[in-house]
């Protein structure tokens, strides 16, 4: 059956911790509103409306690029406003159906869809529900008042399917003066008939910090680790200054190279790019091109972190090593492991920067360069 879809992800995220809001945060290497976007294109979706804040639309434009049949609105002050935004955004026909999702319920799939789609046939919308398992408890403070009774009480979740008329009219009956909790709600009050189709708890919505980490185990599946090595060298040369692991120290000499020679960079873009088989820096970024003249080196660490990423991949942890007599790198570790857990995504304790000589013995140890190893391990779908 053809249909379209719109997606909300247009929250403020207030109840899920520090951070991005949850459409853009990471589920499985990728963003979640990515999860909800392939679920609906693998469906059979001829259209796909993404509804985001203000502030997020040019974000949502550039991740979105490679779908030609999704589009990109405003979204309101309310979850209200923001469906009729994206409802409005329609081209179907008025007797089309349409899916309404929340985004942060990304772990949808092709079954979701097509048995809501089935229910709608005889039925003004549809609303897959879990039945309540949990005793009720009503309470302030800390303190119980009352036990309900969940007798006929369901936990109605996303999407809901309904034809797009048919929501259309609901919401422009719909009190103003009153916010609904749900799609389904609008229609049931403007005395549609709304059908329950089997729920399904992988469908949970991401509300709390916890919440995402148990969505990181449902949506896991088999996955790997994979362990990568990278090796760099540069002589010194004149200048006041190095750049090592992404930090600028003040020295009598620099490291000659085509970018910024910054070798820790270097050797840690090399591991990730080793462990996922996607070759070298060398590969990516020619010395022999000019556009990489004195390029900064975190722009190759970031494109490496972002192929990883696009195979649905994430960094666990990495550890570099940078083998010279000068500069002194202990004054400076702390900082080099905090960049490095920025450019990475992980936190600062899954980072370890260490310098070692070679007691004045190599190239090294005649103060001819500087040498940096890495090594890096990262876990992929399997």
């Amino acid at each position: 059956m053809v249909f379209s879809a719109v997606i909300v992800a247009a929250g403020s995220s207030t109840r899920a911790g520090p951070g991005a809001p949850k459409p853009w945060r990471s589920l499985g290497g990728r963003p979640i509103l990515l999860w909800s976007i392939e679920a609906f294109a693998a469906a059979g979706a001829r259209q796909i409306v993404v509804v985001v804040a203000d502030g997020w639309v040019d974000e949502a434009a550039d991740l979105l690029r490679p779908f030609d049949s999704v589009s990109v609105v405003r979204g309101g002050s309310t979850r209200a406003d923001s469906v009729q935004a994206g409802l409005k955004a329609l081209t179907g026909a008025a007797d089309a159906p349409v899916l309404v999702h929340d985004a942060a319920r990304p772990l949808l799939t092709r079954d979701h869809v097509e048995t809501l789609l089935a229910a709608l046939a005889a039925a003004d919308g549809a609303v897959p529900a879990l039945p309540m398992a949990d005793t009720l408890k009503r309470g302030a403070d800390g303190v119980i008042s009352e036990t309900a009774p969940r007798d006929g009480l369901w936990r109605a979740q996303t999407p809901q399917a309904f034809r797009l008329a048919t929501l259309l009219d609901a919401y422009a009956a719909w009190p103003a003066d009153a916010e609904p909790t749900d799609d389904a709600a609008v229609v049931e009050k403007a005395g549609g008939r709304v059908v329950m189709t089997p729920g399904d708890p992988r469908l949970m919505k991401l509300t709390y910090p916890e919440d995402f980490a148990m969505a990181e185990q449902l949506a896991g599946g088999a996955r790997i680790t994979r362990i990568g090595q990278g090796i760099d060298a540069h002589r010194w040369g004149p200048g006041d200054a190095v750049w090592l692991c992404g930090v600028r120290i003040d020295h009598d000499q620099t490291l000659i190279g085509h970018s910024d020679a910054d070798a820790g960079l270097h050797a840690l873009t090399d591991a990730i790019l080793g462990a996922i088989g996607e070759g070298d820096i060398g590969e990516h970024f020619p010395p022999s091109d000019p556009q990489w003249k004195g390029a900064a080196s975190d722009r190759f660490l970031q494109h490496a972190v972002d192929i990883l990423a696009g195979k649905g991949g994430r960094i666990i942890n990495a550890d570099v090593t940078l083998v010279c007599e000068r500069p002194k790198i202990r004054p400076h570790r702390g900082a080099m492991r905090q960049r490095l857990a920025e450019l990475l995504g992980v936190p600062i304790d899954r980072v370890s920067v260490k310098a070692t000589t070679t007691e004045g013995m190599g190239f090294t140890g005649r103060q001819e360069g500087l040498l940096a190893q890495a090594i890096v391990s990262v876990e992929t779908p399997a």
